[in-house]
């Protein structure tokens, strides 16, 4: 039988993301530039200029989602949204699931700091180059 705090088990993957290869620096680049597009792309496709949404803004968004899955999702799982693991994570850690294994903390730190940097990337383009 495994603790609370060894290591993840499959019952995680239903509730966050987790790394295919685990290198925590690539997994954090891969986070980082998968969230800096996607911010990018809300701000340039998805609202004009009274931060209003555009006829196709939601379409254009959605299929750039979808593009960043097919071309960085394997990595990481592109959570590309701290909330999306974080919460789930948290919930994983206190549901008294059976063989639930670890919630890997020890990874947890990734798609959280990782998206808060890529998106922070990506308003210092849109705010410089747009």
């Amino acid at each position: 039988p495994r603790s609370r705090g060894s290591r993840p088990g499959p019952v995680l993957g239903v509730f966050s993301t987790g790394p295919e290869i685990r290198n925590p620096l690539q997994n954090l680049a891969t986070e980082t530039i998968a969230t800096t597009v996607l911010v990018l792309a809300v701000l340039r496709l998805g609202v004009n200029d009274d931060l209003q949404v555009t006829g196709m803004g939601g379409l254009l968004v959605a299929l750039v989602v979808v593009g960043i899955g097919l071309s960085l999702g394997g990595p990481t799982g592109y959570a590309i949204n701290p909330a999306r693991d974080l919460g789930p994570r948290i919930v994983h850690s206190l549901l008294p699931l059976p063989n639930k294994g670890g919630s890997d903390w020890g990874y947890a730190w990734v798609p959280v700091v990782g998206p808060l940097l890529g998106a922070t990337i990506a308003a210092g383009i849109s705010e410089f180059a747009f």
